[in-house]
């Protein structure tokens, strides 16, 4: 295709699905739902997805972008789960280097700790504590075997300073550094569509899934609404996965009585600068929160990411923080700093819904429950996988796949274990082009990495900037985001709305302090010349992104 994933596949995409019919239909967008794709398309399968938002809409955009093991289940002893995830973990930085890049983590302890990074052990007095951190890292290491990124060790007080020059220093005892990986959630998921649809997957966002056809109690068709054109299509198919992560209920539900129990878990992020929040290119871990959870200081861009929170409940379909969200973020890492940050150093707070799994009427707190994924079989032969987490999308997928042929009677067979994603190949080349090309451009390091995450697909965009140098400015002087980008996510991304790439391809509504509004008109005449748009569409784009800002505003301080 000449614009593969462009609003063109998705028109293409959607008759192939209705014409056709297709062996699997996937529902979800997110990072499960494409690597389900990727999985059932790699084994030979006809397969469809769709997703009545856009792709990764989700909670695969509103993740703490990290892909790691999971170290706060080791003091829970969910040993399994942590394997697991550091395993897919050194699988997918070796499918994906180009979007995964070890992070350091400065772990500090202080004298106040009594159960630092949930430890079930209080030893007396906290004599000993360092040792049992130390020890526990050591676990994290060897559990990750060959596919580890980086070994921990023990840091001194000025190294703490260096890396964390924000971190008070009263009462510090030790500190470590060990490694996870770190990603773009979006680019993550949009690179795996790629590669699913190089595979011949049928893929379209904006898709809204309204019922089922069944005969003999099993599904043989899916009634769907294209919510851009308003036509409805019919999808015959013999398979559907629901990888609707926390909808997957009301999804079952379509085609019977829903046994799945799912607990949504909100977790809550906030966004602020480096200046407000001086921190180096390693992340910090703050050891112990008042409800018992790890808080991460993430340096993202220019920014710091700080989260996350993990309150039950809430309204799915809208994910807001709200102003108890934002205190205890703020509080907790207070606790932690000499210099305080307030409400106006907050440039957006941000949330989403974790799908947890939960045993019918069990009760308590979301933190407590585990984040391993289940593969269930649901009304009308329906297959559901939900639960887990980012990292563990590949697997994910893997035991969902592995569970349809073997109820089919098929051999299993296992591809995406060692298949790279869409621009891993040639990658280390193409971002030393990117590097050669900065100075001439004006690109910082900054939007030099940024590019990198392209990784092959980067050779077109540098093509793209020497054609016409406008492409190569920044949307906004502090972020790395460039115009060239906005082209590439019309041409390979599938964007049908404004929103599209300034809330998910490009991530300006959280980093940028106007969130977006100064470079939202700009952004919408490329893409209008993309797309296609009239100057009506193009303005309705507009008016649309700006009720979004104005609905999502920043919450208020308690009273």
């Amino acid at each position: 295709m000449q614009h593969l994933l462009s609003f063109r596949e998705r028109d293409q995409a959607l008759e192939k699905m209705a014409g056709d019919g297709i062996d699997v239909l996937v529902v979800g967008g997110g990072v499960t739902g494409s690597g389900v794709a990727l999985e059932a398309a790699s084994r030979g399968y006809s397969v469809g997805l769709i997703d009545k938002n856009d792709f990764a809409s989700g909670t695969s955009s509103k993740s703490t972008k990290l892909v790691h093991g999971g170290i706060r289940y080791l003091p829970q002893f969910d040993f399994a789960l942590v394997h697991e995830g550091l395993v897919e973990r050194g699988l997918l930085a070796r499918n994906a280097p180009h979007l995964v890049k070890p992070l350091g983590f400065v772990l500090p302890l202080y004298k106040e700790n009594k159960r630092p990074m949930g430890t079930p052990i209080v030893p007396p007095f906290g004599i000993g504590m360092s040792l049992l951190m130390e020890a526990g890292l050591l676990l994290y290491d060897t559990m990750a075997g060959k596919l580890g990124i980086g070994r921990h060790k023990r840091i001194s007080r000025d190294r703490i300073r260096e890396l964390a020059p924000s971190l008070k220093q009263d009462g510090l005892t030790a500190a470590f550094i060990y490694y996870d990986g770190q990603t773009d959630d979006t680019l993550l998921t949009l690179s795996i569509l790629r590669t699913a649809a190089e595979r011949g997957a049928a893929l379209a966002n904006y898709v809204e899934l309204q019922g089922f056809e069944l005969q003999g109690g099993l599904i043989v068709a899916a009634r769907v609404r294209d919510t851009v054109s308003g036509t409805t299509r019919l999808i015959r198919c013999k398979t559907v996965i629901n990888a609707g992560g926390a909808f997957a209920g009301r999804i079952e539900e379509m085609a019977g009585k829903s046994t799945i129990v799912i607990r949504p878990a909100k977790g809550v992020h906030i966004t602020v600068s480096r200046d407000a929040l001086p921190i180096s290119d390693h992340a910090v871990v703050l050891p112990e929160t008042p409800d018992g959870r790890l808080l991460f200081l993430v340096p993202w861009n220019t920014r710091v990411t700080i989260g996350t929170t993990d309150t039950k409940g809430g309204d799915v379909d809208n994910p807001r923080a709200d102003a108890l969200d934002i205190q205890y973020l703020l509080e907790t890492t207070n606790h932690y700093l000499d210099k305080k940050l307030s409400h106006a150093d907050i440039i957006s707070a941000w949330a989403g819904y974790r799908p947890l799994i939960s045993a019918s009427g069990a009760v308590g707190e979301t933190k407590s429950l585990s984040r391993t994924h289940i593969v269930h079989d649901g009304p009308g032969g329906m297959v559901t996988i939900t639960g887990g987490k980012l990292t563990s999308y590949r697997r994910m997928a893997q035991d969902t796949l592995d569970h349809i042929q073997r109820q089919r009677g098929q051999q299993v067979t296992h591809f995406t274990e060692h298949l790279a994603l869409d621009g891993a190949d040639d990658h280390v080349a193409c971002s030393a082009d990117i590097t050669a090309a900065a100075h001439g451009f004006g690109w910082n390091d900054d939007v030099v990495r940024r590019l990198a995450q392209y990784g092959s697909e980067s050779r077109k965009l540098l093509q793209w900037c020497l054609q016409d140098a406008s492409l190569a400015r920044q949307l906004a002087s502090d972020l790395p985001y460039t115009f060239v980008e906005v082209r590439y996510a019309c041409r390979h991304e599938m964007v049908v709305h404004l929103e599209d790439v300034m809330i998910r391809r490009l991530h300006v509504n959280f980093e940028d302090r106007s969130r977006g509004l100064g470079s939202m008109q700009k952004v919408a005449e490329l893409m209008a010349a993309e797309l296609g748009w009239s100057p009506a569409e193009t303005q309705m784009q507009i008016d649309r992104y700006r009720r979004l800002v104005e609905a999502d505003a920043k919450p208020l301080p308690p009273g």
